[in-house]
């Protein structure tokens, strides 16, 4: 799966993200006891503060867009990084900061 990428200064879930977004209801469905972390992050514009809470909201869309699609809420842990673990680096390009504009997913637990 590919990281899910945002607009600046938004939440809202793109068209593009919707590809990544059904396959990883696809997994999820089939590996019903898997248990996922959904990591958002930020670019560095704007207050630390600020972007905290804009990943929480991003980790929340996602998470909601799987929830309301029949993926149970314990399965998913939803958690905002903000501008604190860039994966693209230098962060001050407009080019890397698009990229750190993301959301990733982790495997945190396989119950079996």
């Amino acid at each position: 799966l590919h990281d899910i990428n945002f607009e600046s200064n938004s939440a809202d879930l793109n068209e593009s993200s919707y590809t990544e977004l059904n396959q990883l209801f696809e997994l999820l469905t089939i590996n019903s006891q898997m248990k996922i972390e959904i990591s958002a992050h930020t670019d560095d514009v704007g207050s630390k503060a600020y972007n905290l809470k804009l990943s929480d909201r991003r980790a929340a869309s996602v998470k909601e867009y799987l929830t309301d699609n029949g993926i149970p809420d314990e399965q998913i842990i939803a958690k905002g990084y903000g501008e604190s673990k860039p994966a693209y680096l230098p962060v001050n390009t407009e080019e890397n900061r698009a990229r750190n504009r993301r959301v990733e997913l982790k495997i945190i637990d396989i119950k079996s």
